[in-house]
């Protein structure tokens, strides 16, 4: 279950990062308002997660799992640049999350 709720914390992650280009400085009120739920979210499950999990592979993987999302979220979203250079450096960080997980 801490696996699981880890990984919410993880798109949690992802939410409140990519809000933060939606509230444009903080100036619109609901994306604010929305961002600062995510990030209370996002904290709020990794602490549950951590009553079980070790704090170096929990944190490491909760900010691996917001790092990989919020790049393909900037893909989407934003038409940032997918070359190959980018694709390989979210490639090594994903295998560096799978390798915690097995290593846990």
């Amino acid at each position: 279950m801490a696996w699981a709720i880890l990984f919410l914390a993880g798109l949690c992650e992802v939410g409140w990062a990519v809000g933060l280009k939606y509230t444009e400085g903080y100036t619109k009120l609901w994306p604010t308002v929305f961002t600062l739920a995510g990030m209370a979210a996002s904290v709020w499950l990794l602490g549950l997660a951590l009553k079980t999990l070790p704090l170096g592979t929990a944190y490491a993987i909760w900010t691996g799992i917001g790092a990989v999302g919020v790049a393909i979220m900037g893909v989407l979203l934003f038409h940032e640049s997918l070359d190959p250079i980018r694709i390989g450096a979210i490639g090594l960080i994903v295998l560096g999350i799978v390798g915690l997980k097995i290593g846990t």
